[in-house]
């Protein structure tokens, strides 16, 4: 474990993690499933910043606390669960309880299953964002079976199909959290449509401000960071309610105010391209073109 100054502490191995909160020995060394009223947390460690090396998926039921995740924090008012995957930054929170099931899997642990590719197809575990996942009671109870299954194998005597077994629980339980993300997207279309309009309007005010001449192109980072969500959530999200992703829906907007260029102005095409935050014009005809089915000038001689 490393320490220096303000930097996140690293912690590499689960039975670090475990001896840290002053937790028995890990079952196995690549994979734990940790009861969170068992954790011990030293005042010195409460709002500081983690490095952790293995995924850790949490499932938290009580009705009080947050835990920091990346630049937000995930919001557990109402209990839910959370994914981060290894490299990602956590802190923990003096007000948190944190009643519930943490499961901590070592990459290693994976490592030689279809699941070590597979995991990185699971969008939550990117999401940096105050979005959890929360459960209807019906859900819950799927999700505490698959842990509870987890926990029995955990605690059987190892042989040599133990490792086959757990993966798949692990796989059963991503696959389920995915469904589950989905149906949240969809029951919460209300207030991601008002997601939708706020990034309609940002992006309106980039290119209406003409902010492309000094920021370039906006970006699914600016986007998303501007809406204080993460990538990978927003472009999932949009791609629920309208799909698109994020990127698509930059492109949509800027092919619009290319035609309003190439329609209202006597910009030329490279004056256009410039204008849109291109580097180079020929960028910009080939997207344009692939939009479209026509150049940006056909599209400008069709209007004469």
């Amino acid at each position: 474990m490393e320490k220096k100054d303000n930097a996140p502490m690293k912690i590499s191995s689960i039975s670090e993690l475990h001896n840290l909160l002053k937790l028995p020995k890990p079952l196995h060394p690549l994979v734990s499933l940790v009861d969170n009223t068992k954790m011990i947390v030293n005042k010195e460690f409460l709002n500081r910043s983690f490095h952790l090396n293995f995924y850790k998926i949490s499932y938290k039921f009580s009705e009080h606390g947050k835990i920091g995740y990346g630049q937000g924090y995930y919001d557990f008012n109402e209990g839910g669960m959370m994914f981060t995957a290894p490299g990602q930054i956590l802190s923990t929170d003096t007000d948190a309880e944190y009643c519930g099931y943490t499961l901590l899997i070592h990459p290693d642990f994976i490592r030689t299953y279809p699941l070590a590719k597979n995991i990185k197809n699971f969008g939550f575990f990117s999401y940096d964002t105050n979005e959890a996942l929360h459960l209807s009671d019906q859900e819950k109870t799927t999700i505490t079976g698959l842990l509870d299954s987890i926990r029995n194998e955990l605690n059987t005597a190892i042989d040599e199909i133990s490792q086959d077994v757990i993966v798949s629980y692990i796989e059963v339980l991503l696959n389920y959290s995915n469904r589950f993300y989905k149906r949240q997207f969809i029951t919460r279309k209300a207030v991601n449509s008002d997601l939708l309009s706020k990034m309609e309007l940002i992006l309106d005010n980039y290119f209406n401000r003409q902010e492309t001449l000094t920021k370039g192109l906006p970006t699914v980072e600016f986007l998303a960071s501007e809406m204080n969500l993460s990538p990978h959530y927003l472009s999932d999200m949009l791609r629920n309610l309208t799909g698109q992703n994020a990127q698509q829906h930059i492109h949509e907007k800027l092919i619009e105010k290319a035609k309003e260029y190439l329609t209202a102005t006597s910009f030329s095409v490279s004056e256009v391209a410039y204008a849109l935050g291109f580097e180079h014009p020929q960028s910009f005809n080939k997207l344009f073109k692939k939009k479209t089915e026509k150049t940006p000038l056909s599209y400008r001689q069709s209007f004469n």
